[in-house]
């Protein structure tokens, strides 16, 4: 494989506005950092909403749906919706904007763990906002809910829509639980396998790590499936390279590292994706289009979406 996709997520439910002016946070916000980032190589936007006004997560398809449309008719991107939504919220409320909407790709995570967001109140001390503290104190004692019953119910809930699967991994045995859903056939190949690495709770980000991954997905799925990765924080374009120079695709974004560099904020989703795009153009491989990603992943196509 030549071709590359590189998914790019825009803002997520991890950081807080205080931590960085370039977060976007309105709809406005999101439709530019979608459009900029589509414009500069990405062929899937990977999309959260949040409350305009103090920038805490907003799983409601009401939410979405103010900055669907107009991103859909700036781009021919793959929109792809988050069923993670936020640790905090329940498997209903993470699924609802996929299925009033039936996108393209939806986001689904592969099993519970813990989910450790507070390291970062060691670096980020002041705050805008009331939620932000209390949400990375809370998941000192937080499990991220994804139980097989959950994720049969997101399985089920978007079938009838041929809506496919971002299918995140943050560790190991989320692999094997994919393999019992596949057994099962509530899930059908191509997979898309987005490995996650770095996120304390989660698998690390040595490089044994990412070819660990790499081998277990291929003893369990052979060719059926196609491969993503990204690195949490500092490590997201050390991850990126290290996968495409192991024939994955990449993901990068705000929603996964705030940072261009050590000690530079990214100003944009658009730069990440920049620095991805070099990456992976600098191993003699092409990024893919969106329809080339479409191709794939054996999507349905941006027609039969619901928005």
């Amino acid at each position: 494989m030549n071709k590359v996709i590189i998914t790019c997520a825009v803002t997520g439910a991890i950081h807080t506005p205080s931590m960085s002016p370039y977060l976007p946070v309105t709809p406005e916000e999101i439709i530019e950092a979608s459009v900029e980032a589509a414009e500069a190589g990405a062929a899937i936007i990977h999309l959260h909403a949040r409350d305009p006004v103090t920038g805490k997560p907003d799983q409601s398809p009401e939410a979405f749906g103010k900055f669907l449309p107009q991103i859909k008719s700036r781009t021919n991107a793959v929109l792809n919706l988050t069923s993670g939504g936020s640790p905090f919220m329940t498997i209903d409320e993470r699924i609802h904007p996929s299925m009033r909407f039936a996108p393209e790709v939806a986001s689904l995570n592969l099993g519970s763990f813990n989910f450790a967001l507070f390291p970062m109140l060691d670096r980020f001390t002041e705050f805008k906002h009331e939620w932000e503290r209390e949400h990375l104190e809370k998941s000192r004692d937080l499990i991220f809910r994804n139980t097989f019953k959950d994720i049969e119910y997101a399985l089920r809930a978007c079938a009838e829509n041929d809506t496919r699967f971002e299918l995140e991994c943050y560790d190991i045995g989320h692999l094997y639980n994919l393999a019992h859903f596949a057994d099962k056939g509530l899930i059908k190949g191509p997979f898309f396998i987005q490995s996650v690495f770095g996120i304390l709770g989660g698998i690390g980000n040595h490089p044994e790590d990412v070819m660990h991954m790499r081998r277990t997905a291929d003893r369990l799925f052979g060719d059926q499936y196609q491969w993503s990765v990204f690195g949490a924080g500092r490590h997201q374009m050390r991850i990126a390279a290290m996968g495409a120079s192991m024939g994955s695709h990449v993901r990068v974004g705000l929603e996964d590292s705030l940072w261009l560099g050590k000690g530079t904020l990214a100003k944009s989703n658009a730069e990440q994706v920049h620095q991805a795009r070099q990456i992976v153009e600098g191993l003699g491989l092409q990024i893919a289009t969106p329809d080339e990603a479409r191709k794939i992943l054996a999507l349905k196509g941006a027609q039969r979406v619901g928005f």
